[in-house]
């Protein structure tokens, strides 16, 4: 059970946060248990953590504010283990080194610019950044099939589903292609020009096609050779 001071620390805490929110991070307790609290930390620009959510833990020790929380990360990030303990001088890791003046919002700042950093420590993992990258946009997708994540970060589960209509949206707009017309001209590039072709390849359309193309020559010739025969019996009288 949590001392009265502990309890009264962590409620000061959580009313500063409402009162003056720290960027890229927010962070809530249980509504049944005062001593977990649960925050979000959001990637920073120009990082590969960029567009990620992050969702964990902060279990506080009923001695609070006189010894360290535990903390934990339940999104996959590419950076620390999920479901195992962060290695900080802020955490329970290492009691020695444990400020009584430090705050949640301290805890959580420091986080995440550890996350940010590439140095390994208990809990971390080595992933490439394309790898992060991945993660960061698949977290919020993550987070929101999580029920106490959905519970205490409604605001986080509405933009899903904003994002989730805006991507439906433009699917709809795009639809499905539609068939191209067998006779369409297409460009060396199969890209088509929208001219349309007659097909030539009918028996009536190739009889009109030998005779325009009847030689000119061979008229003439014919002609000579008829008016030929034609002059042979003048020629005999």
């Amino acid at each position: 059970m949590a001392e009265k001071a502990c309890i009264k620390r962590l409620q000061k805490e959580y009313r500063a946060l409402c009162k003056e929110p720290v960027s890229n991070v927010i962070a809530r307790p249980s509504p049944n248990d005062i001593l977990e609290w649960h925050y979000v930390l959001e990637g920073s620009s120009g990082t590969p953590f960029v567009g990620g959510y992050y969702y964990g833990k902060i279990k506080f020790p009923p001695e609070y504010p006189y010894k360290p929380p535990g903390i934990t990360m339940i999104t996959p990030n590419g950076r620390f283990m999920t479901q195992k303990k962060i290695c900080l001088s802020m955490s329970d890791f290492h009691p020695e080194s444990w400020n009584p003046m430090w705050s949640v919002s301290s805890i959580l700042t420091g986080l995440l610019s550890f996350m940010m950093d590439n140095s390994p420590t208990t809990g971390s993992v080595n992933t490439t950044a394309e790898e992060k990258q991945r993660l960061a946009k698949s977290s919020l997708a993550f987070n929101c099939k999580n029920q106490t994540f959905r519970k205490i970060f409604p605001e986080y589960v509405e933009k899903y589903n904003e994002q989730q209509l805006a991507e439906q949206h433009v699917s709809e707009q795009v639809g499905p292609e539609h068939p191209k017309d067998d006779n369409t001209v297409t460009d060396r590039d199969g890209n088509a020009t929208g001219a349309q072709v007659k097909n030539l390849n009918t028996p009536k359309e190739m009889r009109r096609n030998r005779k325009q193309s009847f030689p000119t020559w061979m008229m003439l010739l014919l002609i000579s050779i008829f008016g030929l025969v034609m002059a042979l019996p003048l020629l005999q009288l």
